[in-house]
């Protein structure tokens, strides 16, 4: 029976028939509370989607990682140093990131929205001129936010997470924040006292898993074989319901 070896953030997984060699060990950056991608559990169990696709497909196609829940703003930063060979985490694919990454296949489609506090009188994105919105540093969220703060006239402040965000606005020291949909839902059906505004479901991208330009594509195809090997069997859903459900 395969074994999954958990200390504080580090998760090994050991399997065997691996194409490398025993002592080779695929690093996998990831974010730390992005969930239902990645967070932790009411059993102190680093899980998630992404941490559910990664080591399933690492399982089926035979090679070992260590998957490094880091931060999203420094799983990047490590995934560019050459201090991890790959990244999953809810990453959106954009063409700026395709100059510096190569993607594999995608595996979830996800849209921006705006939260609000449970109750705000914040309804349409007029409402948030003069006011200042929360934003997560390094997102597709952000980046949307940031292409129409002129038009709507709102100033903005960056976090390097979500659960801070979000306290963010619950504080009332933003209004709203601009983020993922799948992951601003699963925060507010367990506790986050916040609402999605009504009026805004915009700027579909799709997640993929990430590589550096250029560099570990055995990882990148074996990720895309296992990827699709699980989406045709039906694994995929099976994982997805499990974290949104």
């Amino acid at each position: 029976m395969k074994k999954v070896l958990m200390t504080g953030f580090l998760i090994l997984v050991l399997l065997a028939g691996c194409s490398k060699t025993d002592d080779d060990v695929f690093i996998i950056a990831t974010d730390t509370a992005f969930p239902p991608f990645e967070y932790t559990n009411d059993n102190n169990e680093f899980v998630g989607i992404d941490v559910d696709i990664i080591t399933t497909v690492a399982k089926r196609q035979g090679f070992k990682i260590e998957l490094q829940p880091v931060g999203f703003s420094a799983a990047l930063a490590s995934l560019e140093s050459g201090q991890a060979h790959g990244l999953i985490a809810g990453m959106s694919v954009t063409e700026a990131r395709k100059e510096k990454y190569d993607f594999s296949d995608p595996y979830y489609e996800v849209y921006v929205v705006v939260g609000v506090k449970a109750g705000s009188d914040i309804k349409t994105l007029e409402d948030l001129r003069g006011k200042n919105v929360a934003l997560k540093e390094g997102t597709t969220s952000a980046d949307y936010a940031e292409s129409i703060k002129d038009e709507y006239g709102f100033t903005v402040s960056y976090f390097d997470s979500s659960p801070v965000m979000y306290s963010d606005v619950e504080l009332g020291n933003s209004v709203a924040c601009f983020e993922d949909e799948p992951i601003l839902a699963f925060n507010i059906k367990n506790g986050v006292n916040m609402e999605i505004m009504d009026d805004v479901r915009v700027y579909p991208t799709p997640n993929a898993f990430a590589v550096l330009k250029g560099e570990n594509q055995d990882l990148l195809d074996m990720f895309n074989a296992g990827l699709k090997e699980i989406i045709e069997d039906g694994t995929f859903d099976e994982i997805v319901a499990k974290h949104t459900k």
